[in-house]
């Protein structure tokens, strides 16, 4: 029996990501999704018609026995108290990312979840990128040797400010693209390589009129040894590589950008034949010295989140664990604190 799903939040996050996924896994239903945007209404109903359009969140905590879990997508600011609103309702909860704006209010979260008996799952959903996978199988075939830089970027061309709580400065809104895309740069390379040991950083706020950093870069030592050098902008007129990768037996380099988002915003179902395959002059490639082997890159699956958060309800491990949310978050700190201070920071 598939388990009742309540979406809070019907914007980019709950439209594009949450609710196709959603709808997409076999194990859970899509039950209702919480947005008063007309539009956004009309578009869930088109898309979702067996799903109850609701107006706020009370009204799932008013009847939480029609639902076992909630997925919140909704602004920042709004993420822990809605989390703790679902789990006071005795539902299992899963968080867009960053799941809190500090690392305190996190372990609080998760400590209130654990005290209720509930699950607290973070939707960290770039470790199911085709790029990501593909360089996580080459480590672990060791074709890389031992690893001693790791550069990865989500870079943009958005020179222009847009409307939006992500622009405002407020800490509680954790907006600007250090909690944005800095959250995924930060998680694969901690998924990757391990804890950090010291973080360095630059943060700037670069567009005209911007009050929150657009663009960012964030160097970690690794626990391991391996060091990663972070980049995101939105001021990117010709962005880098995806990833660089060097290892003492050969370095990794892939270009652009996993397809799973833009064929999401496009209207495509994660159901579609292909739908994470990219094609093969998008491919990467392994390099030593003038040689060079194409890599063909492994099919994206967002889909392998929702997947784990079903085997999670069933008993089972959690796709993301808050504490790998709150080792993020505690980098994001270290990253703040060391722009602000101008040197490194030791964890």
């Amino acid at each position: 029996m598939s388990a009742n799903v309540a979406l809070i939040g019907y914007g980019l996050g709950g439209e594009v990501f949450h609710a196709p996924l959603i709808a997409a896994e076999p194990g859970l239903h899509l039950a209702a999704i919480v947005t008063r945007d007309p539009q956004r209404r009309e578009r869930a109903a088109q898309r979702h018609p067996d799903a109850q359009l609701l107006d706020d969140a009370e009204a799932v905590w008013a009847d939480p026995s029609g639902y076992d879990l909630v997925v919140v997508t909704s602004p920042n600011a709004t993420h822990v108290p809605l989390a703790t609103a679902a789990i006071d309702a005795g539902l299992d909860v899963v968080v867009d990312k960053p799941v809190a704006a500090t690392a305190a209010e996190l372990e609080r979260l998760t400590e209130h979840a654990e005290r209720r008996g509930r699950l607290l799952i973070p939707f960290h959903n770039r470790r199911w990128d085709g790029d990501f996978l593909t360089l996580q199988r080459l480590i672990e075939l060791d074709a890389l040797g031992e690893v001693a830089r790791f550069e990865s970027r989500f870079e943009r061309w958005r020179p222009q400010l847009r409307d939006g709580w992500r622009e405002r400065p407020e800490p509680a809104q954790a907006g600007g693209l250090l909690y944005d895309l800095g959250t995924h740069l930060i998680d694969q390379a901690l998924v990757l390589f391990g804890p950090a040991a010291r973080v360095y950083a630059e943060l700037d706020a670069r567009r005209a009129d911007a009050r929150v950093d657009d663009d960012a870069f964030v160097a970690i030592t690794h626990e391991s040894g391996v060091r990663s050098h972070l980049h995101a902008s939105q001021i990117a007129g010709h962005s880098g590589p995806r990833f660089r990768v060097l290892g003492t037996a050969a370095a990794f380099v892939k270009e652009g950008l996993d397809v799973q988002e833009a064929r999401l915003r496009a209207g495509a179902k994660p159901t579609d034949p292909g739908f994470g395959a990219e094609p093969p002059d998008a491919w990467g490639a392994l390099h030593a010295g003038e040689e060079t082997q194409t890599i063909e890159t492994e099919p994206g699956r967002y889909s392998g989140f929702y997947a784990g958060v079903v085997v999670a309800l069933q008993g089972g491990a959690l796709p993301v664990r808050p504490q790998e949310a709150l080792d993020v978050l505690r980098v994001i700190e270290a990253a703040q604190a060391s722009s602000a201070e101008g040197g490194v920071v030791t964890l």
